[in-house]
């Protein structure tokens, strides 16, 4: 399976800022593009997991970044009540429960 996108494009511009306060300077000599790479890897990998579980990624999702030293960072974004659900899902795995979405 290639990238993860959703079901459209839409999901780029839901609402879910992932940018954040931490989308400053870049650090010129720091390969960002090589941690973000890995990030992004991880992230498509995380996303296939959330869509199989039945999550939309219009409403939790991984995003790729870099932190300042250039190393890789994933970070999920999502609605509260979204995130909440995820919460329970992974709960109910670690307690051998099972569980949906």
């Amino acid at each position: 399976m290639g990238k993860v996108t959703g079901a459209n494009e839409d999901w780029l511009r839901d609402g879910l800022d992932v940018a954040g306060a931490d989308s400053g300077l870049w650090v010129p000599g720091v390969d960002y593009v090589a941690g973000w790479r890995d990030a992004s890897k991880a992230a498509d990998r995380l996303n296939r997991g959330l869509l199989g579980a039945g999550f939309e990624l219009s409403e939790v999702r991984a995003v790729a970044s870099t932190n300042e030293d250039g190393r890789g960072v994933v970070r999920v974004a999502g609605w509260p009540d979204a995130v909440d659900r995820l919460a329970g899902f992974l709960e109910a795995a670690a307690s051998g429960e099972g569980g949906a979405a």
